[in-house]
């Protein structure tokens, strides 16, 4: 009988490393070349630690740590998080047949992807049956949100080959990233540096990639990413374009294209980091136009040839600290975002255009140090939100040119919000608890400093095995859009209260591997599977929630009112949501398996004759199933399934009031990979399914798409 065998993923210099051991017999794996080619810094990281003894001073340990995921406000990794977060990392990104992040989200199975037009055209993200207000996407950890609208939110710089993984939080986490993540957060991080695995699958490392697209409706994309050469080693940078237009898939009533498109992006992005501090920072634009078709419109006002045009900048300088007892960090960021609204398109003497203009100043400071009682971590933020506009706010002591026009910017609103946070962490071998507050204030509701209290815990029995728990809170502040808009059909409420949010969330997660091969290393990647004779890796999860929120917001129509009726945004007294998500994933030699459940049950009442635009719109339920296979040692084959049941309801042209009703949508892609290229073909909606995220607004059927990727 064979002892069983133990394996060593984490080694240090330590005397007494093996010394539980003995008797034992260890097996220390070598990873090789081979494996290498496909192990990237997203993945796993090497870190030296100088020891503290003056003895020891230039001994130097290296450990091979997991990746760090922001769960809380100190850093852990994924492992050691109490806080469940779902990664999407550059394998997902590469594999599914998507154009955008918002595509990508889709698979996630606590977010609602609600498009009004594909290829990140115009969409909605929310998540556990919030709103698209209700959540914060952050770029490398910077708040991105622009408080005049969520509809804009996901207008993002960054090209996919950008991404090196999407953190999603699911639930209140107020006392991480502050004010608007009332029902979770999103972060998307990028790098600066050259990796070896492309964003499409493409193994050559390679300082410029060059990639282009084009399918069914007159879609067309084309971009490049060039890591930037420099004399100075601890420097990287890279600089991405990206251009992308479309005919569009309906037209109005009279004809003409209504859902056309074209925009362009660009990222520069760099990192500078030495033994003793590491400083990132980025600078992105994006500007895009589109048809809105039937976007906005009502029954009372049938518009459906609007337009808009958006123009948004990021910019952002972070730096922190390595060494020392006290690891010390800030950032200081800039966002801009301009709107350009056409009710009637290129028609400004039917309907004046609506021209808004924000601009959001953030600067924060914080640090973490590590003591016997554990890991602790504080901070503070200042967050100043300026809006112009020619139609939202109050009026202005001094007016602003709107350039390019004849008009003045005449409203405007000016809020800042100061918080602070104050968390401290419990590392043991099983266990790990967070517990933290944020303290926040803001001056346009004269609010006093309100305390939002959260902690998580979670417990790990075994190696394989974690237990999760949390109680969180947190708050969001209206836009400006939902205090002031006012138009044909549409009537705001300045006086509108901050929205509230309590949550507790139980689960578990579980997995292990299953060895066919004789190969005693298990390394938990697909690629390694396949290189290391592996049989498959098991991972099921499950997750129970209740959120209690109050003074939800959103935008309802009291149908009985008849030509009267419009859109409103109010206060709803409280919604209470219990929620269930479950999947398993299976990773085998050639294939990869994975199935998610979602189910979503909200009690609030709805009154009779009200019809909510987005409060009480949700996915009652959303399953995902995902099937990934090399066909061949070049060819590979992706078919992704996804089936949703939406509550709620909309009203026609007619004034006839519709459910939502269920729809299943499979997409696929094909991709072959060479040395130093790859092609592939995609096939969004591959059985042409007639379907509706909002009620006005129906999707486009069938959509084909072709492109390559080559890396010079």
């Amino acid at each position: 009988m064979k002892r069983p065998v133990l394996v060593f993923r984490q080694f240090g210099n330590k005397g007494y490393s093996l010394f539980n051991c003995l008797g034992r017999e260890v097996v220390c794996s070598v990873l090789s070349v081979a494996t290498l080619t496909y192990a990237s810094a997203e993945s796993v990281s090497t870190n030296p630690v100088v020891t503290d003894s003056a003895a020891t001073a230039t001994a130097r340990e290296m450990v091979l740590e997991e990746v760090s995921v922001t769960g809380s406000r100190a850093p852990l990794t994924k492992s050691q998080a109490a806080r469940m977060v779902t990664v999407l990392d550059r394998a997902d990104i590469a594999q599914a047949p998507v154009q955008s992040v918002n595509d990508l989200l889709k698979y996630a199975i606590g977010v609602d992807v609600r498009q009004r037009g594909p290829m990140g055209t115009q969409t909605d993200i929310s998540i556990r049956g919030g709103t698209s207000e209700q959540i914060i996407l952050l770029l490398n950890g910077i708040n991105i949100c622009d408080p005049q609208t969520g509809h804009n939110t996901m207008d993002l710089p960054v090209d996919l080959s950008d991404i090196v993984r999407i953190e999603v939080i699911e639930g209140p986490a107020g006392r991480i990233y502050g004010t608007s993540s009332l029902a979770g957060a999103i972060n998307i991080v990028t790098t600066s540096r050259g990796e070896r695995q492309d964003i499409r699958g493409n193994g050559h490392d390679a300082a410029l990639r060059l990639h282009a697209e084009g399918g069914s409706f007159g879609y067309a994309n084309a971009g490049a990413r060039y890591s930037l050469p420099s004399c100075l080693a601890p420097l990287t940078s890279s600089l991405s374009a990206n251009y992308s237009r479309s005919d569009g898939w309906s037209r109005s009533k009279a004809g003409r294209l209504n859902t056309d498109y074209s925009g362009a992006k660009g990222f520069y992005q760099g990192a500078y980091e030495s033994e003793a501090v590491r400083l990132n920072w980025h600078l992105g634009v994006t500007d895009k136009g589109w048809g809105s078709s039937t976007f906005w419109a009502s029954p009372q006002w049938q518009a459906d040839e609007q337009y808009e045009h958006t123009t948004k900048w990021l910019s952002a300088i972070q730096g922190h600290t390595k060494q020392g007892p006290l690891h010390l960090s800030a950032s200081i960021y800039w966002n801009q975002h301009r709107d350009r609204y056409e009710g009637y398109r290129g028609q400004p003497e039917k309907m004046k255009f609506n021209y808004n203009r924000t601009n959001v100043y953030g600067v924060s400071a914080g640090g973490y140090f590590d003591w016997q009682a554990g890991r602790t971590a504080f901070g503070a933020e200042l967050r100043n939100e300026d809006l112009v506009s020619g139609n939202l706010g109050e009026p202005l002591s001094q007016t602003h040119h709107i350039k390019g026009t004849d008009r003045d910017y005449t409203l405007g609103v000016n809020r800042t919000n100061i918080s602070g946070y104050l968390e401290h962490n419990v590392l043991l071998n099983e266990v790990t608890v967070s517990a933290g507050l944020v303290a926040v204030k803001n001056t346009w509701s004269n609010m006093n400093m309100t305390v939002y209290p959260g902690i998580d815990v979670s417990y790990r029995p075994s190696q394989n095995w974690k237990l999760h728990a949390s109680y969180n809170t947190s708050l969001r502040m209206p836009s400006f859009t939902e205090m002031y808009y006012k138009l044909q059909g549409y009537k705001a409420n300045p006086h509108l209260e901050p929205e509230e949010m309590q949550a507790i969330e139980v689960g578990t997660n579980v997995q292990w591997p299953i060895f066919n091969g004789q190969s005693s290393m298990f390394l938990a990647t697909p690629h390694s599977l396949r290189e290391n004779g592996q049989s498959s890796m098991v991972n099921v999860q499950c997750t129970l929630w209740y959120h209690h929120g109050s003074n939800m917001i959103d935008w309802i129509m009291d149908t009985s009112k008849g030509d009267e009726a419009a859109w409103q945004s109010v206060n709803h007294t409280s919604i209470n949501s219990i929620g269930l998500e479950a999947g398993a994933q299976l990773s085998i030699v050639n294939y990869q398996l994975s199935i998610n459940y979602s189910y979503i049950h909200q009690d609030k009442q709805q009154e009779e004759n009200i019809v909510s635009q987005y409060a009480l719109e949700y996915l009652r339920h959303k399953l995902t199933a995902k099937v990934q296979t090399q066909v061949t040692k070049r060819l590979s084959l992706g078919l992704y399934f996804r089936w949703q049941d939406r509550m709620g309801s909309y009203t026609d042209f007619e004034g006839q009031k519709h459910d939502y009703e269920p729809y299943a949508v499979v997409d696929s892609r094909l991709t072959w990979t060479e040395a130093k290229w790859l092609a592939y073909i995609e096939a969004n909606n591959l059985f042409d399914t007639c379907y509706r995220d909002y009620g006005l607004v129906a999707q486009p059927g069938r959509w084909l798409t072709a492109g390559f990727s080559i890396g010079l």
